[in-house]
């Protein structure tokens, strides 16, 4: 069965909640890591490294770097899940 885009989220917004420490109400599709949820360089590994053990995908490093918003991760997980 496919992912959907609101399994995904939900999902990130869980390994979001759990790395940055922030109300899971703040992670939308439309947010911004760096800019919005306060998510440092650092700290993306940690949400790429838990999204690709829970969704069992792997994200390579040129699309990590492509990954700005919340909708681009959940996108990614989607497709290639």
């Amino acid at each position: 069965m496919a992912l959907t885009q609101d399994v995904a989220l939900a999902g990130i917004r869980e390994i979001v909640v759990e790395v940055a420490g922030i109300d899971g109400a703040q992670v939308t599709m439309e947010k911004k890591f760096a800019d919005d949820l306060e998510v440092d360089s650092l700290s993306m590994v940690e949400v790429i490294v838990a999204a690709e053990e829970k969704f069992s995908v792997k994200i390579p490093d040129d699309e990590v770097t492509k990954m700005t918003t919340v909708a681009d991760a959940v996108n990614f997980i989607v497709a290639n899940s």
